[in-house]
């Protein structure tokens, strides 16, 4: 199932729907301004929070970290970096380990675990400018993790790339 997200993800405050492959809502993501740390809530189209992002306090590497039901679902750090690619490791709870990787900045890479693609992040084939989507390949996948997962290290990428 594909997702279009509108390339929004900098402005804090900023509300945003995330649309399916047909043109529905099928996220809100709600920014949370006034926060002391960078925070977006994932919600379904019924107003339901369905994952929290924050960034990650006192953390040696930036990081940040997603919740579910007030509980940590998974923490999003910086694994390596290369001059054509960029690395992120997604550490769920329960210590399953994603690789996300590719140009993050161009909005062109995937999240994969053990070699197997879950969600390929893209802007090719799309013709809307400042859109890109989220297609996420594997039926039993969670697309609200991927979705904030994708969320999560374009803002971090995009926050690294002005502090430089």
């Amino acid at each position: 199932m594909k997702y279009l997200v509108r390339d929004k993800v900098l402005a804090i405050g900023d509300d945003y729907w995330i649309e399916d492959e047909d043109g529905r809502q099928a996220f809100l993501v709600d920014g949370k301004a006034l926060r002391l740390r960078d925070t977006l809530e994932l919600k379904d189209r019924d107003g339901r929070i369905l994952i929290t992002l924050r960034e990650k306090w006192f953390a040696f590497r930036d990081a940040m970290t997603l919740e579910r039901d007030d509980r940590r679902l998974a923490v999003i750090r910086r694994k390596r970096l290369s001059l054509l690619r960029n690395h992120y490791l997604v550490t769920l709870a329960e210590g399953t380990e994603l690789d996300v990787s590719g140009r993050i900045l161009d909005r062109e890479f995937k999240v994969e675990y053990d070699g197997e693609l879950l969600a390929l992040i893209s802007r090719q084939w799309l013709r809307v400018r400042e859109t890109y989507a989220v297609d996420v390949v594997r039926e039993d996948a969670d697309a609200a993790l991927l979705i904030a997962v994708a969320v999560c290290v374009i803002r971090m990428a995009e926050k690294e790339r002005e502090e430089r």
